[in-house]
């Protein structure tokens, strides 16, 4: 069968020469072919990808930004980093909180029989001193009204918080991978009115009831909290609940169950049948330090235009609910290679190549949004009490951008963060001219299967910290295998959902886009800047009387399919 192209990948643009000791350069309308053979027979055939899995997950294990556990993966990256060849290899410390560490956890149902439940505890809860067992209820906690209803009615209860999940008929596929159809679809850019909207309202009344909600259980005695996962089959989707801010209130040990034991609970309760569980949570809160909160830098020196900056990157961070394999040290591993590669076949860069391995990314962007603050632009802080309340990410943008020298100087920024599905090609970020190179760059890969370059944006990764002051920043297009159904923040996101191979072909590409960037003749090609953000109004909307019991996560990254224009 003839498989349909979404995308005719052509050589017709005049790009940057590769040109490293021994191989002579080439006319301006081709890629260099010898450098290209060279790397795809390093990279395919003697990857080394796999060690940095290895190390990251099955020896340190989740890395929850300003914990111990980071502060070694940060540790152990710089090193094999400055093994590798590379110079400057540093940690950078950015402005966190506290950190928190999980030792032990068991759920076991007592009554009406024995039996071990599945549970995850989130970030940021407190422990809870040794084994505890309690009967569960089964309570709304919305609001304000509903916190006064339950007033000395809670304590010494273990309280669930949530209705029973509906088990919907599965997908047709659990293991998604783009079809040359999609692809197709995927290079027409979809106009879209302003894009999703943004609930800044509601997600700031949510944040103010949970502060709330976190002393009144205190108040009330309540043993733990449970909540069921999204997911379905034991998959267990866990993140943050309490607080990384040291001043806030550390509530109780609130917990994700599975939902399979979630429902049975509830079903039990709406019956008025007793239920009577033990949990025991050892976690516990670590001060802060900065080696437990630092972004991971590390060159290449240029030579000729030493003073640019070609970069690339992943985040380090990871949830606590399994070891963080496609979330994200798959993206680590792909950074880390692609560098490897290009030091082990003998590549001179003109512009300098810096990687950055970002922490505090699953909570809001927070290493690469810093790095981004000192070296490239930055906006003054708000002065509205109301949006100095929020975290970072969920802030209104304030006042005019403010450059910095590295502004000029950072020439590009690529960025792998979404699983372990292979490279399809590129989000291009509305860059016409960028796309354009892309295309020209991306053409010796077809047969790898990198055959799209989109025009439409993504979001949701560290990409945005550059793109969002005016630095290009771009995201690699990958399949998402299970990423989205079964890996990303849960317990299932472990080595053995890394297809082989997929990581060498990804470090592959990404260190040919990284090279040719380098290597590029003038200036890598920039949107408009962005502008001045408008005044906010007068007086925000009111709140809504009801919101949800608990403050959601810092926006999860979306799928690649959820793009905005």
């Amino acid at each position: 069968m003839t498989r349909s192209r979404p995308v005719r990948l052509s050589v017709s643009l005049a790009v940057a020469l590769l040109a490293t000791p021994a191989v002579r350069a080439a006319e301006p309308t081709r890629v260099d072919a010898a450098f290209l053979s060279r790397l795809r027979d390093e990279g395919l055939n003697r990857g080394r990808s796999h060690e940095t899995i290895r190390l990251l997950c099955d020896e340190i294990g989740p890395r929850l930004t300003g914990s111990p556990s980071y502060r070694k993966a940060a540790l152990a990256t710089r090193d094999a980093l400055a093994a590798q060849g590379l110079v400057n290899a540093r940690l950078a410390p950015f402005s966190f909180g506290r950190g928190w560490e999980l030792e032990n956890v068991s759920v076991t149902l007592e009554v009406p029989h024995a039996m071990p439940i599945a549970a995850i505890p989130k970030a940021w809860t407190p422990g809870t001193g040794g084994p505890k067992t309690a009967e569960a209820v089964r309570v709304t906690l919305a609001n304000e009204k509903d916190l006064e209803a339950q007033k000395g009615k809670l304590a010494g209860k273990i309280v669930l918080l949530a209705d029973p999940v509906e088990k919907k008929p599965a997908a047709d596929v659990d293991f998604d991978t783009y079809t040359d159809e999609e692809l197709a679809k995927l290079s027409g850019f979809e106009i879209e009115a302003g894009g999703p909207p943004r609930d800044r309202e509601g997600f700031a009344a949510r944040r103010a009831f949970q502060q709330k909600l976190r002393p009144f259980l205190v108040e009330e005695k309540v043993v733990a909290t449970l909540e069921p996962s999204r997911g379905f089959d034991g998959t267990i989707f866990a993140g943050g609940g309490g607080s990384w801010t040291p001043s806030d209130p550390e509530g109780v040990p609130g917990l994700v169950i599975a939902t399979e034991d979630y429902n049975r609970l509830a079903r039990l309760l709406a019956r008025k049948k007793p239920v009577k569980l033990t949990v025991n949570v050892a976690a516990r809160f670590v001060p802060p330090a900065a080696e437990n909160a630092a972004n991971v830098l590390a060159e290449i020196p240029g030579s000729g235009r030493a003073d640019e900056i070609v970069m690339l990157g992943a985040h380090l961070d990871s949830w606590q609910a399994a070891t963080g394999a496609t979330d994200n040290a798959a993206g680590v591993a792909v950074a880390m290679e692609a560098v490897r590669l290009l030091k082990a076949v003998g590549f001179v860069p003109k512009r300098t190549i810096r990687i950055g391995l970002w922490g505090g990314e699953e909570q809001g962007l927070l290493g690469s949004r810093a790095y981004a603050a000192e070296e490239l632009a930055a906006r003054p802080e708000p002065t509205d009490p109301a949006e100095k309340e929020l975290p970072p990410f969920a802030r209104r943008s304030t006042g005019p951008l403010t450059l910095k020298p590295g502004h000029a100087k950072h020439a590009v920024y690529f960025n792998l963060d979404n699983g372990a599905g292979r490279v399809r090609g590129i989000w291009a970020e509305n860059n016409v001219a960028a796309a354009e190179l892309f295309r020209a760059w991306l053409e010796p890969f077809e047969d790898l299967g990198v055959t799209t370059v989109t025009l439409r944006r993504t979001g949701g990764t560290d990409h945005q910290s550059f793109d969002g002051v005016g630095v290009p920043g771009f995201q690699l297009l990958q399949d998402q295998l299970d990423y989205d159904s079964r890996t990303h923040h849960s317990n299932m996101d472990v080595p053995e959902r890394i297809p082989p191979g997929n990581l060498d072909q990804a470090s592959v590409v990404m260190a040919a886009l990284v090279a040719h960037a380098a290597q590029l003749e003038g200036t890598f090609p920039r949107k408009p800047m962005p502008k001045d953000p408008p005044a906010p109004p007068a007086a925000p909307p009111a709140a809504a009387p009801g919101v949800p019991p608990l403050a959601p996560a810092p926006p999860a990254k979306p799928s690649p399919a959820e793009v905005t224009k």
